[in-house]
């Protein structure tokens, strides 16, 4: 018997991990606190979320990785603010 996967749940999931690491690129003060801390977040996220999907971990960081720094540099601290 075959069975069918919904991949529904997946990209809830992943949404959810976007839209976190979209507002947490924005901790800091200067650009490249902000990209730094992204690239953290990102990373994190990204390796989770390959981790919990069945992909490389290692790749999932890095792009996450990359994400998160592109977003907390693309901010200014007017943008977001967790203060």
């Amino acid at each position: 018997m075959h069975t069918q996967e919904s991949k529904t749940p997946r990209i809830l999931a992943l949404s959810a991990i976007v839209a976190l690491t979209v507002g947490l690129a924005g901790c800091g003060s200067t650009t490249g606190e902000r990209a730094t801390s992204g690239a953290g977040v990102g990373a994190a996220v990204g390796a989770g979320a390959a981790a919990a999907t069945g992909g490389s971990v290692t790749q999932g960081a890095v792009i996450g990785g990359g994400v998160g720094a592109a977003t907390g540099a693309a901010t200014d601290e007017d943008d977001i603010s967790l203060d």
